[in-house]
Order: structure tokens, then C-alpha cells, then sequence
């Protein structure tokens, strides 16, 4: 897709479905390989997470490219006039050619819409491309650390700073 005005960027309908339901998959198993699992494409998991954004009727847009080929989505969660960038996913073979710029203006635009300025993202520590991405964008860490206990089973493999704190990781 070399040229971005072949880039339809618009709301879901019922019949992407079928092409959405991989790119949700696909973007579930880069989040499993950030924390270290290899997880398989699961397009039932990925339908029930469909289901549920639109169960909470989370606005969700496409990036629809050559022949109304999909090629990327982002999925937003609104709570009281606050946008939050739940899933910003681009097929890999179009990253870097302006279809996630693309497809997070419009988390934007729908938080300028209710009145904020930008966005709020929860992003895994790891994952290297979306920090930078929202770097480009003028975004910086803003207030949010999650801290839990490991899950059963769970190991760090790393240690993070975050100010003053180390933690294992």
C-alpha cells in the first residue's frame, strides 16, 4: 500500500468481521510475545473479544486499503469523556507508511470531540514500536504504573527503572 490516499480510514460495519477478526488475532499473539509466550492465532478468542468491544460499544476503525482490504484497526474505550487507545493493530507488511498515524488521529479526534486533548494509552513496557509511535506523536509516561504481583508460573526476565524504582520485570 505505498500510497496513504488509497487509505480509507472509517467505523467498523458488521461485514469486516471476517477480515478483522485475524487482525485482532494477530495483534493478541505480538501482546503474548512481548511477555515472553508464543501463543497461536486464536480467531475464536479474537471473535469473543470482537463481541465484547461491541457488547461495551466501543468505537472501533478500520484502515481499509487496496480492494477494501483491511490492513489495520483501533479500537477506542470511552468512560466518562475519557478516550482510551485500547488496540491500535497494522498488518505488518504496512507499518511505517502512515496507516497507524492514520487510524490513532482519529482517537484523537474523538477525544478533542468530548472535550479532552488526547488519548490515554496502557502500553506494555516491552513494546518498543508503540512507545516510540507515541513518542512521534508528543505523548510521555503521565502519571500510570501498574504494579502487580507475578501471576503463578510468571517469570521476570528483566529488571525496569522507572524513576528512582527498580523493578523486576
Amino acid at each position: 500500500m505505498r500510497n496513504i490516499d488509497q487509505l480509507h480510514i472509517r467505523p467498523t460495519r458488521p461485514d469486516d468481521q471476517a477480515q478483522l477478526l485475524p487482525l485482532i488475532a494477530a495483534f493478541r499473539m505480538a501482546l503474548g510475545q512481548l511477555r515472553g509466550h508464543m501463543p497461536t492465532l486464536d480467531l475464536d478468542a479474537a471473535h469473543q473479544e470482537l463481541q465484547d468491544y461491541q457488547r461495551q460499544n466501543y468505537p472501533i476503525f478500520v484502515a481499509e486499503g487496496q480492494a477494501g482490504r483491511l490492513v489495520g484497526y483501533l479500537v477506542c474505550r470511552v468512560q466518562d469523556e475519557i478516550v482510551w487507545a485500547e488496540s491500535l493493530f497494522v498488518s505488518p507488511a504496512q507499518r511505517r507508511q502512515g496507516v497507524g498515524s492514520a487510524l490513532y488521529a482519529q482517537a484523537e479526534t474523538l477525544a478533542q470531540d468530548l472535550g479532552g486533548d488526547a488519548p490515554y494509552n496502557w502500553v506494555h513496557p516491552n513494546n518498543d514500536k508503540i512507545i516510540a509511535f507515541l513518542q512521534k506523536r508528543g505523548y510521555n509516561v503521565l502519571n500510570l504504573v501498574e504494579l502487580r504481583r507475578p501471576w503463578p508460573g510468571e517469570e521476570t526476565t528483566q529488571k525496569i527503572q522507572v524513576g528512582q524504582h527498580k523493578f523486576d520485570y
